[in-house]
This record gives structure tokens, sequence and C-alpha cells, in this order.
């Protein structure tokens, strides 16, 4: 069993060579590469749900009770998928 490090080590690794040689991966593996390689940040999404919390506080303070509830919800379940996106992010590394 690998330790902490050298799994980590392994597949930063693994990285370097599909960026460095996709076709030798592809040959390798199968052409089957169902990881993306491309990593995204999760502050755009934390975003995206601030601004939408704001709509629903907006929409709540005219009044609009049930536009507000499904934007809140809207928010809620962009902020918990950063979330799990960010938790993902720190487990690969």
């Amino acid at each position: 069993m690998l330790s902490k490090e050298d799994t980590r080590r392994l597949a930063q690794l693994e990285r370097q060579l599909q960026r460095e040689d996709p076709d030798f991966c592809a040959r390798m593996g199968g052409g089957n590469f169902s990881v993306s390689t491309t990593h995204r940040p999760a502050l755009p999404l934390f975003i995206i749900a601030a601004v939408i919390m704001i709509t629903a506080v907006v929409l709540a303070a005219v009044q609009w009770w049930i536009a507000s509830a499904v934007v809140a919800a809207w928010a809620t379940v962009t902020a918990v998928a950063a979330v799990v996106r960010m938790r993902r992010a720190r487990t690969r590394l």
C-alpha cells in the first residue's frame, strides 16, 4: 500500500505524462480516459451562489415569497456544489 505522499507523487507523474504524451497514455490505457485533467476552481461557484442569494433577498424584499424561496434553494444547491468540488480537489492533491 502506498503512503499518502507516494500516492500524491504517482498522481502528479500520471498527470505530467498525460500532458506530455497523450498518445502513449491512450495506447497504454486503451484510450479510455474518463477522468478530466482540467480542474476548475470552486471560487466562481461561490460567487455565483452569492449573486443568486442576493437576488433571493431582493425578491423577498419585494414580497415575492415563492420566487424568493425557489431562488434561495437554487443558491443553496450552487453553494453545495462548490463545497463538493472544493473537497474533491483537496482529496486529489
